[in-house]
């Protein structure tokens, strides 16, 4: 039997989130956590959570969208963890149940040291990926005008890149991923490379996109820092799951330019597949920067974007609504 628990991370708009140690007298007394606790009977997870960090920190929740379930084995029960984005409260996080109460950088590790409930730590590091996740078309732009669109959206806040040119040689995703690492060294923006692990290395990149094809044939998790997957079922979100990577983008959701009349899921179906996976997920297909919102409260972890890049409008936000009082 799993117990159903539900964990609020609250975002202060600047990075930082905060945890909560488990005082002496209550089971893993000492361990840190995000805020949170059991689903009561008749409760909705929303009910649940709202109750929750009103006990715990006397904060009232005004903006609040479902995240993702992670679910672990611990000495005294098996639990599923429905995670929540807490972007907006009334009042000032407070203890209420002689908890130490601490605020973290997401760009920052963890103190050494700090013993952390085991079903947290992927949330931690999905904590560090962005909004929003660009993919490049230069072998359809041209790679100077592509060259350009990266440096412009870096400007306003892109920090997650995919090199998306399947037809181009080893050479010219290298030289590709070189230029743009000149070019964007004043911001930290990581490089994802689609195609094989192999060809990522070889270019120096951050990390690997790994196409649904590769997705099913390998074994083990590619031994690169960032990996993450296109997904376009529940089979190849739990299989993603099961390879370890970091993070699946999951379309199409909406009919494409390219493809319009090609099935998608539409944001009901994606809504109901990104919540119950314990990876953070992209939405993809037909999306602008419009959609970034609306796809956060169904459950995204953000909006990859290709065609929709080079029109974004304004700055591309690190959380897209607003923030609680610190």
């Amino acid at each position: 039997m799993i117990l159903p628990v539900v964990a609020g991370i609250l975002l202060n708009g600047r990075g930082g989130y905060l945890l909560a140690q488990r005082p002496p007298g209550k089971v893993m007394a000492g361990f840190w956590e995000f805020p949170g606790g059991k689903v009561e009977a008749g409760e909705t997870l929303r009910q649940a959570l709202d109750r929750e960090l009103g006990e715990e920190l006397g904060i009232r929740v005004d903006c609040a969208t479902p995240w993702m379930t992670q679910q672990f084995d611990y000495p005294h029960a098996r639990v599923g963890v429905s995670f929540f984005r807490v972007l907006a409260w009334s009042g000032i996080p407070r203890s209420c149940e002689s908890q130490t109460l601490g605020w973290f950088d997401s760009a920052v590790p963890l103190p050494e040291g700090l013993a952390l409930l085991p079903a947290n730590f992927p949330v931690i590091r999905a904590l560090s990926l962005p909004p929003v996740y660009g993919l490049t078309r230069a072998n359809e732009l041209g790679e100077e005008r592509m060259l350009t669109v990266i440096d412009d959206a870096c400007a306003r806040g892109l920090r997650l890149l995919q090199v998306r040119e399947k037809s181009w040689s080893v050479g010219q995703i290298t030289d590709f991923v070189r230029k743009i690492r000149h070019r964007t060294q004043l911001w930290p923006v990581r490089i994802l490379v689609n195609g094989d692990p192999e060809l990522a290395q070889e270019a120096g990149a951050d990390g690997v996109h790994l196409p649904a094809r590769l997705l099913r044939l390998l074994k083990d998790r590619p031994a690169l820092p960032w990996v993450g997957a296109s997904c376009h079922s529940r089979a190849e979100l739990a299989r993603a799951q099961e390879l370890g990577v970091d993070f699946a983008v999951l379309g199409p959701v909406l009919p494409t330019r390219t493809h319009p009349d090609a099935p998608s899921l539409g944001w009901t179906e994606f809504a109901a597949l990104s919540h119950e996976s314990a990876l953070p997920v992209y939405a993809i297909g037909g999306l602008t920067g419009l959609a970034l919102n609306p796809a956060i409260q169904q459950g995204a972890q953000g909006i990859a974007v290709m065609r929709g890049l080079e029109d974004w409008a304004g700055t591309i936000p690190r959380y897209p609504c607003g923030q609680g009082a610190v």
